[in-house]
């Protein structure tokens, strides 16, 4: 048979790929763009109308509505959350799904070693002349998943833009497919509100041109990206792809010509933003989407002199332990790939890594600098790991100081509505000395 052929013969609906999954299966599927929603969809409809029992959804970070984490599927599919989107987010806290907590780099590891994966759900483009479909703008762990996978369901999308150098699969490894074309989910543009440009200024004052960074998502981070036009000779091997990277492409402050690996390339494992960013990404030899392992491991990071990573938290004690994944014992997200960069960045020869967010919260009747984080709070990034933190009042370096000399450091930049609360609070505990 020709791989058209071949397509055409493994061609389906929705509806009857979800009729394959049998009780008791786990079913996988890599990150945001790569969640397929007609399957997701189908398998909901199927768990809601009561045609299967006792099936696992290993999935993470839901970027759309889609059946399979409605209330009504939960009768006979149960969702495991490895990074939560809102819809994942409001199923753990409603006790109708699982949390596999893990960092993002071992995720492909935990697949191989840990977790059954009797189907891959996966959203790909068109098939090529060679019979290859593109897994777009995920790398992550979409490799493993089609090494272990005992069945494979793509969903076709000519929406999907194809990574040249990227993760694929060949139609003949595949078990079934279907076709819906729907826009990919994008991200609104963020809005830089004058706080989030403060902190963004200071830290691009410590980025050095030449530096390779690492942004994460949201208003600092972004604001970041932005305020490093200005520099030069800038790489970018990062977990996830910005549309602000677009920008310091474009504006050629990123050239990518000093990074010792992938020279000249922009390395990231996967990416989500505007439709001018999957636009950019679509058949552009200059990107690399690479496996999670790969992307995010320390030593890899490391490898890149003055690597600055950039990312955010929901509060952080006066020891520097970084909250980033809970609001106390209310389940937000995961540990991503946070600790990762904290790691590879200050393991890298001049790196840096910033923890980054406005020195309040509520509209300012909360600091998110804190003398003891929120009871049930988890810890994202260790008290040792933890290296800069900045707010809009300015940047503490902790890695290396004491606990006092880190206490001093952080009331520094708290909101000075809170700095004389947090001062005796420190004293009375015997922090400050």
């Amino acid at each position: 048979m020709t791989f058209q052929e071949l397509y055409r013969a493994k061609r389906r609906l929705p509806a009857e790929i979800a009729a394959m999954v049998e009780d008791g299966w786990s079913c996988c599927t890599d990150i945001a763009a790569a969640v397929p929603p007609a399957l997701m969809d189908a398998l909901g409809d199927r768990a809601a109308q009561g045609g299967m029992r006792d099936v696992q959804l290993h999935t993470m970070l839901d970027l759309r509505e889609h059946g399979a984490l409605t209330a009504a599927a939960h009768n006979g599919l149960t969702p495991v959350s490895w990074f939560s989107g809102a819809r994942l987010r409001t199923a753990i806290n409603e006790g109708r799904a699982d949390v596999m907590p893990c960092y993002y780099r071992d995720m492909p590891q935990l697949f191989r070693d840990y977790t059954p994966v009797d189907t891959m759900f996966t959203m790909v483009s068109p098939m090529d002349e060679q019979g290859y479909f593109s897994t777009g703008i995920v790398g992550s762990v979409s490799p493993q998943l089609f090494q272990k996978a005992k069945h494979i369901f793509l969903e076709v999308n000519r929406y999907v833009p194809r990574a040249l150098n990227g993760p694929k699969i060949h139609i003949s490894q595949v078990t079934a497919l279907c076709e819906h074309d729907a826009p990919l989910p994008t991200l609104p543009p963020t809005e830089i509100d004058p706080i989030s440009c403060t902190i963004g200024g200071l830290i691009a004052e410590e980025v050095p041109n030449g530096a390779t960074i690492q942004l994460g998502i949201g208003g600092v981070p972004e604001a970041v990206g932005m305020a490093l036009k200005v520099k030069h000779d800038l790489g970018i091997h990062t977990e996830l792809f910005t549309d602000s990277m677009v920008e310091l492409i474009q504006s050629g402050a990123v050239t990518n010509t000093r990074k010792p690996i992938h020279t000249g390339k922009t390395v990231a494992t996967m990416a989500f933003g505007s439709q001018r960013m999957y636009d950019f990404i679509d058949n552009n030899p200059d990107f690399v989407f690479l496996p999670v392992d790969y992307v995010n491991d320390p030593a890899v990071i490391s490898q890149h002199p003055n690597f600055v990573s950039v990312n955010a938290a929901v509060e952080v004690d006066i020891f520097g332990q970084v909250c980033a994944e809970s609001i106390g014992t209310h389940h937000i997200s995961g540990s991503g790939g946070q600790v990762d960069y904290v790691r590879g960045a200050t393991q890298s020869a001049g790196g840096k890594s910033f923890i980054a967010f406005p020195s309040t919260a509520m509209n300012g009747s909360v600091s998110r600098i804190v003398s003891t984080l929120t009871p049930g709070a988890i810890v994202t990034t260790s008290k040792n790991d933890v290296d800069y933190i900045a707010t809009e009042y300015g940047v503490a370096k902790l890695r290396g100081k004491t606990l006092s000399q880190r206490a001093k450091a952080l009331i520094a930049i708290a909101h000075p509505d809170f700095r004389d609360k947090l001062t005796y609070q420190a004293k009375r505990r015997n922090i400050l000395i």
